[in-house]
């Protein structure tokens, strides 16, 4: 199908419009005219034009070579049912080889030299050129990467498969992760994206880090916290009890008087900035475990410490007056 209407005008997009500006256009219209959607006579012929022109405009080396040739630019070679080889550009508009090469002889006086001005218009690849192709840089690639907890805080080095081939083979490279990656955190591999046309830069790949969670700890963004459980005897009266952190065991300091929820903090014993400014702190999160089944001699303890409670724990709230009414 060919189309006299510019590209850009059928999604309804300046020519400077963006990648994610020609996307966006694409979905509304393809949602708009799909035939199963829309029921109007012309409806389909819309959503052919719109996937046509987004297949064009999207892929950045057609999107150069349709701003420079137009449609004819984004053109390719087939072998017609006779055998010939034809130039053809949407689905109807197409020459034969033999006749583009003795139209432009005919044009230039030189139907017996060889090259004729038939390949001065057509590289190898089949595609219309009439000057020299500005380059063009690839196209960036995104990948998710899964790291386990001790890869991402202690650093660790991968191999991945690059999402395109060279010469038929599809790379592998091996990247470094520096220590202390976070989940979601991106690391650009410069120049290994996929190769740039007509000389242009090759783009860059993208590893976006997923970070498998851990039994015990968690993270907001550097710091570390781990929920440690103590008995109420060891919240009221204090203690030391041992815990893990991500570097090795440590001894933690549980004060006389803790409250459930109190967070007591180790300085610099968190992840490893990004920004390599030091690390994170790690945060030991106090829950007050409550036996669920306590022995007789710990009911007649609790018993007793409920007798001397004294004075009651919520008399300062407010809730109540002397002269409230009940």
């Amino acid at each position: 199908m060919t189309t006299d209407r510019d590209y850009y005008d059928i999604l309804g997009v300046p020519r400077s419009a963006s990648a994610d500006d020609i996307k966006r256009a694409y979905r509304k219209l393809a949602k708009k005219y799909h035939p199963d959607r829309n029921k109007e006579a012309d409806a389909e012929k819309q959503f052919k034009q719109v996937q046509q022109a987004y297949e064009t405009l999207k892929d950045p080396k057609k999107r150069t070579e349709y701003d420079q040739f137009g449609e004819v630019g984004v053109g390719q070679w087939q072998t017609n049912p006779h055998g010939q080889k034809v130039y053809q550009w949407g689905s109807s508009s197409s020459i034969n080889a033999d006749d583009l090469n003795d139209l432009f002889s005919a044009f230039s006086g030189q139907q017996n030299q060889r090259p004729s001005i038939f390949d001065q218009f057509f590289n190898p690849s089949g595609r219309a050129q009439t000057g020299r192709p500005q380059p063009v840089r690839g196209r960036d690639e995104t990948k998710d990467i899964m790291l386990t907890w001790d890869q991402a805080i202690h650093g660790a080095t991968v191999t991945i498969r690059l999402g395109h081939s060279k010469n038929n083979h599809t790379e592998s490279l091996e990247v470094t992760i520096p220590p202390g990656v976070v989940d979601a955190q991106k690391i650009r591999l410069r120049g290994r994206g996929h190769p740039g046309t007509h000389g242009g830069e090759p783009g860059d790949f993208m590893l976006v880090c997923r970070v498998q969670p851990h039994r015990y700890f968690s993270t907001q963004g550097s710091d570390v916290y781990l929920e440690v459980p103590i008995s109420i005897a060891e919240a009221v009266l204090g203690a030391k009890v041992e815990i893990p952190t991500i570097t090795g065991k440590t001894m933690l300091t549980i004060p006389a008087g803790t409250q459930h929820g109190s967070k007591l903090r180790l300085r610099g014993m968190g992840l490893r900035k990004a920004d390599s400014t030091g690390s994170g702190d790690f945060f030991a999160v106090v829950k007050i475990v409550v036996p669920r089944n306590p022995s007789q001699q710990q009911r007649r303890l609790f018993q007793e410490l409920l007798e001397h409670d004294q004075p009651s724990t919520r008399q300062n709230l407010g809730w109540w007056t002397a002269s409230s009414s009940h």
